[in-house]
C-alpha cells in the first residue's frame, strides 16, 4: 500500500474486538488515535462510524511530545 501521496493517518478505526495492528500500516499510523469496536466490519453502520469520530474529537493529540499544549484537530 505505498503511496508517497497519501497523508498519514490521523484515525485508525479497528472492528471486530482485535486489540492489535497486525502490522497494517505501521509506518503510516506511527501518530494516529487507535479505536477499537467490537462490532464486525459488515454490521459498522454511520453511528459505529460517528461515535469514533466523537471519541477522536474529544483527544488531546500531541504528535509525540511531552507537552499537552498542542490540540488536535489540525491534521
Amino acid at each position: 500500500l505505498y503511496d508517497p501521496a497519501m497523508p498519514d493517518l490521523d484515525l485508525l478505526f479497528r472492528t471486530g474486538g482485535e486489540m492489535r495492528l497486525s502490522t497494517f500500516l505501521l509506518r503510516h499510523s506511527s501518530y494516529a488515535e487507535l479505536y477499537f469496536t467490537p462490532v464486525l466490519w459488515p454490521d459498522c453502520a454511520a453511528d459505529d462510524f460517528t461515535a469514533a469520530l466523537e471519541e477522536y474529537s474529544r483527544r488531546s493529540r500531541r504528535f509525540g511530545s511531552l507537552s499537552s499544549t498542542t490540540s488536535g484537530g489540525d491534521a
